[in-house]
């Protein structure tokens, strides 16, 4: 397995590991609750469910974006009820998580995770599909809290606010990544946020051509030659709409052995909010 990324075979070998935790982020952001539905209908036994409105994201306030990142000391409480350790005897615990939507949402986890210090995370390759694919059994059992003892390790470098991005997104080797669809990035059309466009400055890496057909994750030379303009940058930073698929688009510069950008997160949401 790469560190950060596990199959369905290898998941299913683990499954019944005391130190795996597994968690289910199906999100759909037209249907809030899609998610937790489909997880109570049928999900990878053992596995818990974290909302990316409620688990995931913090209170949507004025500015700041769609998704804020969580209240950490809220975060740290959750993950310790999900029985997650961060050092020996118990941990630390290997986090692996999972989505339907390539990795959209499954990324922010990583990510969160990560920022948190906590290494010991992948992305479940496929998704759900693909454990279902596999032929792999799925459960209705929804498990117990459990009492972790998660101690969390902040990176605040990781990210940077809009005056950050005010600030730098001009300079000379700074590049700017804007990781939604094409034509949002063209302003073509805005879904979701009332005004279109893109910050100014801005280059276009759409998260999801970092997967192929099937959901699965391109491979690291795929990935090191789709990222080899970050080889000359000084400074990355990747933002989307609200912070989560831009979560992908940083999970595939790790698998590609790359420096790994910085995340703006509130996105288009938070710069746009400036604009009306």
């Amino acid at each position: 397995m790469d560190s950060y990324l596990v199959d369905a075979q290898w998941l299913s070998a683990h499954l019944e590991q005391p130190q795996v935790v597994i968690v289910d982020c199906r999100f759909a952001l037209s249907e809030p609750d899609l998610g937790r539905q489909q997880y109570e209908a049928g999900h990878i036994p053992g596995a818990y469910y974290l909302d990316l409105n409620r688990d995931l994201s913090g209170p949507v306030q004025a500015h700041g974006g769609r998704h804020p990142l969580p209240d950490w000391q809220t975060f740290v409480r959750t993950l310790n009820q999900l029985g997650i350790f961060s050092k020996p005897p118990q941990g630390p615990t290997q986090v692996i998580a999972y989505d339907d939507s390539q990795f959209a949402f499954a990324a922010r986890l990583w990510w969160l995770l990560r920022y948190l210090g906590h290494e010991q995370v992948a992305l479940l390759d496929g998704g759900f599909e693909a454990w279902k694919a596999a032929g792999l059994p799925l459960s209705t059992g929804i498990p117990e809290p459990k009492a972790g003892d998660f101690k969390p390790q902040p990176q605040p470098d990781w990210t940077v606010d809009i005056e950050t991005v005010r600030q730098r997104k001009d300079q000379p080797g700074v590049l700017l990544i804007d990781s939604r669809a094409e034509g949002r990035f063209r302003g073509e059309y805005e879904p979701i946020d009332p005004i279109a466009g893109s910050v100014p400055s801005a280059v276009n890496y759409f998260w999801q051509d970092v997967v192929d057909d099937s959901g699965r994750l391109k491979s690291p030379a795929e990935l090191a030659n789709h990222w080899s303009d970050l080889d000359s940058a000084d400074e990355v930073i990747v933002y989307c709409g609200s912070g989560v698929t831009a979560c992908v688009n940083l999970f595939s510069q790790a698998i590609a052995h790359k420096p790994m950008g910085k995340l703006y997160p509130g996105g288009w949401s938070d710069w746009s909010s400036y604009l009306t």
